[in-house]
């Protein structure tokens, strides 16, 4: 029996599976076992005896009370009908058996599976944690992202995911989703959980508040969670964000009583921004906030057909060395959402190859960012990011994003518009030196396309700046003026598709730097970030 009893615990242990070890250490008078142990799980399925009876019934639920508080007892049996630990028993002896509880590791719920709470997990691991990591999409939940024996736990919902789990009054729970952080704190809230932390700014907070207390959540309760969470180290990558968080907890179990963080961490996600598209006027603001302090992550299809190539971001998915500088500023190709942190990181601009922005509900940023100028909504709306925006015509402010910014020339440039939307497309190219739709090239057939000249050249009417096509139909200019964009040779291009334009002031154009109307856009989109983030409108 006692070979049972520690094969069973050798399969327990390597499965790290808690479980309990009662051995009878001192027995008097009469007993029904004198020196035996008995094996009890969290279930309360037992391997081995104690001696069976009303005593053996009170070891096992004295075993799986220990397991639940995670700390080892002695009991004290009486086999008798009265007295003191009095069994109930006839026997008229007594024993004292000695609990030892193993495998019982302090509990973590991580809900949302993002990067910082990955890196929470693995810390958490090292520091003998027992971690379940909840999240409502799955690509989120891949086990090669967390440590070994991580319980992963997905749900249609994030409410749906906590409920699967199990919390109770020491569980230590930390949530940080971005998107479903109301959600998911209102759920916590109506649990047992006395150990709650909250990812989130101060300024984030309020609103956390009043949907808690919309909810039914007594402002009592509200105030026991910890947020921000996590100690004030001045933490800004997830690694860093682990740490402080981990500390924290820590500090609790040795019942010390931790410093809260500051805005340090919201601040790192709050500065996190993703621009949809990556051509000339997204470049330009891309480097507007960029120079702001913003970490700017781009996405954009994977051959672009930007036109000014050599100050647009996208240029970076087509170069040999996936690699543009524009202005000083450094863009580089990423094939991962981890390849992107990492370039932010070193204060350059990401691009990805993902036009759907299916990267988002990894990226989880502050703001969100259409730039494409399809003169229609290709799929942005409010739930991507706490602010989204989109440039130009096909956007409702208030309905599918939170501003839009107007693009079309003139004296309305760069406005911000918080209800409504910008001016309709006319169909038509501003107006430059007198000319608007004689300075666009197009192309004269479907077919792919060989440039005859580069971004920077100065051409004369008439002359051919291109071909197109295997039969090399010549695409020719209408005006004089320097060539200001061109798109990539060997490029598919339709009929009629805008391959390029022709800046009639010529020389006296800077074609090496973003436009006069990208910096007008870039800080109406500066404005509304700011603006929209400290709830000014």
């Amino acid at each position: 029996m006692t070979n049972n009893v520690f094969s069973r615990a050798a399969e327990l242990s390597d499965s790290h599976t808690p479980f309990a070890i009662a051995s009878i250490i001192e027995t008097s008078g009469s007993a029904p076992r004198h020196n035996a142990q008995l094996l009890v799980e969290d279930s309360g399925e037992t391997t081995g005896t104690v001696g069976g009876g009303m005593v053996e019934r009170h070891v096992i639920s004295e075993a799986v009370a220990a397991i639940k508080t995670g700390q080892s007892r002695m009991v004290d049996a009486s086999l008798s009908r009265n007295g003191k630990n009095a069994m109930g028993m006839d026997c008229c002896g007594a024993m004292k058996v000695f609990i030892d509880v193993h495998n019982v590791k302090p509990q973590l719920l991580l809900i949302g599976a993002g990067h910082v709470n990955q890196a929470v997990a693995h810390l958490a691991a090292r520091l003998g944690f027992a971690t379940t990591v909840a999240d409502s999409w799955k690509p989120n939940l891949q086990a090669g992202r967390f440590p070994e024996y991580t319980r992963l736990v997905e749900g249609d919902t994030i409410a749906d995911a906590i409920e699967k789990t199990s919390i109770n009054a020491d569980t230590q729970v930390v949530i940080a989703t971005n998107h479903e952080d109301i959600e998911a704190l209102n759920t916590v809230l109506k649990t047992d959980a006395r150990h709650i932390g909250q990812l989130a700014s101060r300024k984030k907070v309020a609103t956390l508040r009043t949907k808690a207390l919309e909810s039914g959540i007594s402002l009592d309760r509200f105030n026991e969670v910890r947020t921000p969470v996590g100690l004030d180290l001045g933490a800004e990558t997830p690694e860093e964000i682990a740490v402080s968080i981990m500390s924290e907890i820590l500090a609790i179990g040795h019942h010390k009583k931790p410093v809260p963080m500051g805005d340090t961490v919201e601040d790192a996600l709050g500065k996190r921004i993703v621009i949809r598209g990556a051509g000339d006027l997204a470049t330009g603001t891309a480097l507007k906030l960029h120079n702001s302090g913003y970490d700017v992550i781009m996405l954009d299809i994977a051959k672009p057909t930007v036109v000014r190539t050599n100050i647009a971001f996208a240029q970076a998915l087509v170069n040999d060395d996936e690699m543009i500088s524009v202005e000083g500023v450094m863009g580089r190709k990423a094939r991962s959402v981890a390849d992107a942190l990492k370039i932010t990181a070193k204060r350059e601009i990401a691009v990805m190859a993902d036009p759907e922005a299916a990267s988002l509900r990894q990226l989880k940023p502050a703001v969100v960012v259409d730039a494409i100028l399809a003169k229609r909504n290709l799929g942005t709306h409010k739930d991507m990011a706490p602010v989204t925006l989109g440039l130009g015509p096909g956007f409702t402010a208030g309905d599918d994003v939170d501003a839009v910014v107007e693009t079309c020339r003139g004296h309305d440039l760069g406005r911000i518009i918080y209800t409504g939307q910008a001016k309709p497309d006319t169909g038509k190219p501003g107006m430059i030196g007198g000319y608007d739709e004689e300075r666009v090239l197009r192309s004269p057939c479907a077919g792919v396309i060989t440039p005859l000249v580069k971004i920077g050249d100065l051409v004369t009417e008439g002359q051919t700046v291109a071909t197109v096509g295997e039969d090399a139909e010549p695409l020719i200019t209408q005006i004089a003026g320097k060539v200001r964009g061109m798109v990539n040779p060997g490029l598919e291009v339709s009929e009629h598709f805008k391959v390029g334009d022709v800046d009639p002031r010529g020389a006296s154009v800077d074609h090496t730097t973003t436009t006069d109307k990208a910096r007008a856009i870039a800080g109406g989109v500066l404005e509304a970030i700011l603006v929209l983030k400290n709830n000014l409108v």
